[in-house]
């Protein structure tokens, strides 16, 4: 449950105005449970219809204890199931209703003992639980029209399977797509990173190739143990790559 300040210095005018905050002071509130979040997610959050903060008669947000909650539960469903922004939203609305609604889920919930999964290192999305998806419910997960997945695909970042459906994956990669683009990426800017993820691919399976083609069926099963396990080294040590050469440090 997040905290919401009661006064001091660092409240400003937010106690002044019956327990209102700035959009400074909420930041601050919610970095205890959120490091990663900015000004300029909140704002976006704010233009997407998220929440809706009152204005103060020179403009400035003023958040509730209410908004600062709502903000909560928004990064919350992003993080732990990195649900499209419509969804959460539909869900939030359904709820300030008092309806019943049971919590949406795109993929499987972080559990207690997943922590030093290799999808952790950037806060990658977790893996949809269903094997495939149809076209038109990649489009609605990822909020994104027939133009923008026909370019994807055209930079070989998506690909449809051969009966024209997709890999439940690909969700995850769409979503993450659409993210770097609010950021000027394009995905003409993202080809190297899926020719490198090729390579590390390829490279994985030329080491569990010769387990596959085994007679012994068991040894065929142990072949895909050896590929989870080689991936998830790969992603642990391309994380580490790309933070030594920003010279960050995520938590």
């Amino acid at each position: 449950m997040l905290q919401t300040p009661s006064g001091g210095a660092g409240s400003g005018t937010a106690a002044a105005d019956s327990g209102l905050m700035s959009i400074g002071t909420v930041l601050n509130v919610l970095r205890d449970e959120f490091p990663e979040v900015t000004i300029s997610k909140i704002r976006f959050l704010e233009s997407e219809g998220l929440i809706e903060p009152q204005r103060t008669a020179s403009g400035y947000r003023k958040f509730s204890p209410e908004d600062v909650e709502r903000l909560g539960h928004v990064l919350r469903m992003q993080r732990d199931h990195y649900l499209p922004l419509k969804v959460i939203r539909e869900h939030l609305d359904a709820l300030e209703r008092g309806e019943e609604v049971r919590p949406p889920t795109l993929g499987r919930q972080r559990g207690p003992g997943d922590a030093e999964r290799p999808g952790d290192l950037f806060g990658e999305p977790e893996t949809p639980t269903a094997a495939r998806i149809g076209r038109d419910e990649l489009l609605a997960a990822a909020e994104i029209g027939e133009r923008e997945l026909d370019e994807w695909e055209s930079y070989g970042l998506v690909a449809p399977l051969p009966d024209g459906g997709y890999d439940a994956e690909v969700v995850v990669v769409a979503a993450l797509v659409a993210e770097l683009g609010r950021f000027g990426i394009e995905p003409r800017h993202l080809r190297a990173m899926k020719a490198a993820a090729d390579r590390e691919a390829g490279l994985v399976d030329q080491v569990v190739a010769p387990l596959k083609r085994h007679r012994n069926p068991q040894t065929r099963a142990h072949a895909e143990a050896r590929t989870k396990e080689l991936a998830g080294l790969t992603m642990k040590l391309h994380a580490a790559l790309v933070r030594t050469a920003l010279g960050v440090r995520l938590p």
